[in-house]
């Protein structure tokens, strides 16, 4: 299995990498994204991926962070490629439920962002939350520009599925498909072509129904996979072979 979209930066993970990792392999993880969301953040994940072959990282600024962090297009760039398993440019993207910071601060980082993946060559990982027509038109505007997508923790609605398949889009499925509530979610997944499906556990965020309600971790993602199995009706075995190749094609082809 691959947890493409973590947080080994934040607690409690942070403070007990080793076990969590111990974890992670006794439940047959090969590889760990975990995501920088800000300036602080990328700085922990430079000296976290030298802790384990299996952990890679990414550089990017959360939507949450955009009044208090800023960076160029070259920034961005320099960071990347100064770090071998560096891999993806991220988390960025829109959130306008909270608000925590100011749209056009939001929109202006998000597109340095893709700028700056769309040159390194490297994938975009996208937050999205109450901004679906924004978040689409934006990547839109980049559509002849071979740009490499992935939608993590996926929540949006299968229109906005269909329209950014067109885009060559992947998606991650979290724990909050395991929810017993989240039957559109779960309806959207289903229509989703396998070869474009990842999964992740957002830990320490969104642990997945068994383990909901308490701190999640990467070794939690068994149960992500064992739902989203289900959904497609395919064997865990299955789901998890092809949705680590579809990580390996995104991320190092």
């Amino acid at each position: 299995m691959i947890d493409s979209h973590c947080h080994l930066d934040h607690e409690p993970l942070f403070a007990n990498l080793d076990k969590v990792l111990e974890r992670s392999k006794n439940v047959g993880i090969k590889k760990i994204l975990t995501i920088s969301t800000s300036l602080k953040s990328f700085q922990n994940i430079i000296e976290i991926i030298k802790k384990d072959t299996i952990i890679y990282g990414t550089f990017g600024i959360h939507p949450h962070e955009t009044n208090n962090d800023t960076v160029s297009i070259e920034e961005i760039i320099q960071n990347v490629k100064e770090y071998e398993k560096i891999i993806g440019v991220g988390e960025t993207g829109l959130d306008f439920y909270y608000n925590n910071s100011d749209k056009k601060k939001q929109i202006q980082s998000f597109e340095q962002h893709i700028q700056a993946s769309i040159m390194l060559r490297i994938p975009i990982i996208v937050h999205s939350r109450n901004a679906e027509n924004e978040t689409f038109d934006i990547l839109n505007n980049f559509k002849n520009e071979n740009l490499k997508i992935l939608m993590h923790c996926f929540t949006g609605s299968k229109i906005f599925s269909e329209k950014l398949l067109k885009l060559n889009t992947f998606f991650s499925a979290s724990g909050i498909i395991t929810f017993k509530n989240a039957i559109e979610l779960q309806d959207t997944f289903k229509s989703l072509p396998l070869d474009r499906l990842m999964i992740e556990t957002d830990s320490p965020f969104l642990a997945p129904e068994p383990k909901r309600g308490k701190k999640n971790e990467p070794s939690y993602i068994q149960y992500t996979a064992e739902k989203l199995a289900k959904l497609k009706n395919i064997s865990k075995n299955e789901l998890i072979i092809k949705t680590s190749q579809n990580f390996n094609n995104l991320f190092f082809n």
